[in-house]
């Protein structure tokens, strides 16, 4: 961590997140084709109820996303002091609540499922495609809560390839069975969240398997699938933030799709939808550069190498830039060839291009958020971190989709992703950089 070519290093450390988080976007990307593609007419309809589920869905991930980081961090640090049974408990405690509360959250969000779909911008076209594809995955929603938990514990053990494999497995899984539920057995969008939950069944009991394997370090004993409440607490204090973002995350998408279905209709939420795949493409693996640039940033700084720390977050910064580059010229200069991949719809195709030509401009640079974010992370200052993590979404982009479609209609809508884009990048370059100066006048001082 120290001494390795940083470049290297970074390579080393991200690419299986990198590669675990590109299959899981291709995926999804997949997924929405093959809804297009079944659906012809109607797959305005059917991408469009894609859309308004997945942040219903998110509120689930979020869940386990805030588990399986609280989670991970207890293991971790039960691991590194030889608190062999204490991580035993953490990991019993963790598969305790994913299951519980993911069972809460089915039940729940089954009952409320016709008001959510109206709050999160559900038109009468899209309704019955909405629903049909949430109420399968709602019902599943233990299988999800449980899995990405416990693919964040295999990563606190230090075995981050097997994580990634589940991933893959899940994802590829999918891939294979979205045809067969979708064309084959003709059940349209609920073959697709079948096919997702099946998937998802699968690559959790992949993951499961390495703590019932007796090859972990951490090994499953059912008499510890009872919940400590020590732990409890100290899972809920680390796990709440993560878990406020990917709800706000989650709550932005109400006055998103809301916007979108005023002044632009069912063809608006679906181009979104689409573009919205198509960005995961660059996001996620930009997330994975994270995952890979946070060890090595936190354990340079520790040691008091403040250069190799700069080092590390340009090489993470150019790398990003590099890596959206491709994604966005694509984007910006063929959007319609694109779009038709997903529907054959002109009206959409139009309506696609035209959207996706404004939301991209500023991709190239996304990656100083995410950047910024893994760096304020690593140094230990969270509330800096926190700041950016919610930056683009509820700084920035929330006020300008209330306010820029008063005046712009359906253009303003668009516009305000480059525009909250742009403002949380800037963000994050300025915090960074004031960082980077206080460091190198100490690393001045130390000489």
């Amino acid at each position: 961590m120290g001494t390795e070519k940083v470049s290297k290093l970074l390579f080393r450390l991200s690419a299986p997140s990198i590669i675990g988080m590109l299959v899981y976007a291709f995926y999804n990307v997949v997924d929405t084709i093959f809804i297009g593609r079944a659906l012809g007419e109607e797959s305005v309809s059917g991408i469009g109820g894609l859309v308004i589920a997945f942040p219903i869905h998110m509120l689930a991930m979020g869940i386990a996303i805030g588990l399986g980081i609280g989670g991970s961090s207890i293991v971790s640090r039960a691991l590194g002091s030889k608190e062999l049974h204490k991580a035993e408990k953490a990991l019993g405690t963790v598969f305790f609540l994913g299951i519980f509360l993911g069972f809460a959250y089915s039940f729940t969000g089954l009952f409320f499922l016709e008001s959510l779909l109206k709050i999160f911008g559900a038109t009468p076209g899209i309704m019955p495609y909405a629903r049909a594809y949430l109420e399968i995955i709602m019902a599943g929603s233990a299988v999800f809560t449980l899995g990405i938990a416990t693919e964040d514990l295999v990563r606190a053990e230090g075995n981050a390839r097997y994580a990634m494999f589940g991933m893959i497995f899940g994802a590829g899984l999918n891939i294979i069975l979205d045809p067969i539920f979708i064309f084959w057995l003709d059940m349209g969008v609920r073959g697709a969240a079948i096919a997702t939950v099946l998937s998802q069944l699968a690559a959790t009991v992949f993951l499961l398997r390495y703590f019932l394997s007796g090859k972990s370090s951490v090994v499953f004993k059912p008499e510890l699938l009872v919940p400590d409440m020590t732990i409890s607490k100290e899972l809920a204090v680390i796990g709440i933030g993560p878990f406020i973002i990917e709800a706000s995350n989650s709550t932005m998408m109400i006055f998103v799709n809301n916007a979108l279905a005023t002044y632009g209709g069912d063809v608006s939420i679906a181009a979104f939808g689409i573009i919205h795949r198509l960005l995961m493409l660059i996001f996620l693996p930009l997330l994975g550069i994270s995952f890979g640039l946070q060890p090595i940033v936190g354990y340079n700084y520790g040691a008091k190498q403040f250069s190799r720390v700069a080092e590390s977050v340009k090489v993470a910064l150019m790398v990003s830039t590099l890596f959206s580059l491709p994604g966005f010229l694509l984007m910006f200069f063929f959007p319609e060839p694109i779009i038709q991949i997903f529907s054959s719809d002109p009206e959409l195709t139009a309506a696609g291009a035209g959207a996706m030509k404004i939301v991209v401009l500023i991709l190239p640079f996304i990656g100083f958020q995410l950047v910024g974010t893994t760096v304020f992370q690593a140094l230990g200052k969270p509330v800096p971190a926190f700041v950016l993590s919610l930056a683009r979404q509820i700084l920035f982009l929330l006020p300008l989709v209330l306010i820029l479609p008063r005046f712009y209609g359906l253009d303003g809508v668009w516009a305000a992703f480059p525009i909250s884009d742009f403002l949380a990048c800037g963000l994050a370059a300025g915090m960074m950089w004031r960082e980077y100066r206080k460091y190198k006048n100490k690393e001045k001082q130390k000489n």
